[in-house]
């Protein structure tokens, strides 16, 4: 079953404004597998915002300088998020969201 994302969020947490950082956008292009592929054509959906940083670390930065939500499955990332006290939404058993909040 497949979910939109942009609705099961808005369900979770209202109406809320998706942003996804520039550098994201040239690491997936790079990747050469099915998941990448789908997360490259969902991101050019939203907003591409220019970052510093690059990788993981800016998402860490837009999550900062906005106070936002990071919708991510890496497990890696997730937990550098929670150390930093960031909000985060992630799917589980590839059903249903799952928010935490700080």
């Amino acid at each position: 079953m497949k979910m939109n994302l942009t609705i099961s969020v808005e369900r979770l947490l209202g109406e809320v404004e998706f942003v996804v950082p520039g550098p994201l956008i040239g690491e997936l292009k790079h990747l050469d597998n099915k998941y990448a592929s789908a997360a490259l054509q969902l991101a050019r959906k939203y907003e591409i915002v220019p970052t510093e940083a690059t990788g993981d670390n800016s998402v860490i930065e837009l999550a900062l300088q906005r106070k936002a939500f990071v919708l991510t499955n890496d497990k890696i990332l997730r937990g550098r998020l929670r150390k930093l006290g960031i909000s985060l939404i992630y799917l589980r058993s590839g059903t249903h969201l799952v928010v935490e909040r700080v």
